[in-house]
């Protein structure tokens, strides 16, 4: 069995495009993380207002709930982007694991002005992910990839690893 397994990182990093690639391959759920916001929090986040740890409670809380109702596994696109946002997920499913999609501050406002037509986050919080972003790297079971790297790759890599690293 697979299990679960968090798309994670800053805004633009393609989490949504690299979870619905890894979803497919694998034949997971997938669970949009930016589906479970509450109104008030997305209205934040248009208006350029960072999320407050309490503002992700609930959200967290839900996300959580999502992975302890599909302990066969899916595909969870999350920011995570603090060790104790992880640390909830993981008390949620006990063998989740992280793919880290990392990338550099210019490249994540480049993909997040680009967006910005269709999705609710504003480019003028890019910063406020980087100052949030407490990296993975050198936790258990999380794998950093290079977010700039072509989809066919990301997928391919992931799915190996994913196999590479089943859950007993």
């Amino acid at each position: 069995m697979i299990g679960s397994v968090v798309m994670m990182g800053v805004a633009g990093c393609g989490k949504s495009t690299v979870g619905a690639a890894v979803a497919g391959a694998e034949a997971l759920r997938l669970v949009e993380g930016d589906d479970h916001h509450s109104a008030a929090s997305r209205d934040k986040m248009s208006r350029g207002i960072p999320l407050t740890d309490a503002d992700r409670d609930g959200w967290l809380t839900t996300l959580a709930g999502e992975l302890a109702l599909h302990p066969q596994g899916i595909v969870l696109t999350c920011s995570a982007l603090r060790r104790a946002y992880r640390e909830r997920l993981r008390a949620a499913a006990p063998a989740l694991r992280f793919v880290f999609l990392e990338l550099t501050r210019d490249q994540a406002l480049a993909r997040v002005t680009a967006r910005a037509s269709s999705h609710f986050f504003s480019a003028s919080l890019v910063d406020s992910q980087f100052q949030t972003l407490e990296s993975p790297v050198g936790e258990p079971r999380v794998l950093r990839v290079d977010a700039t790297a072509p989809l066919p790759e990301l997928q391919s890599r992931i799915s190996a690893w994913l196999h590479a690293t089943e859950t007993p």
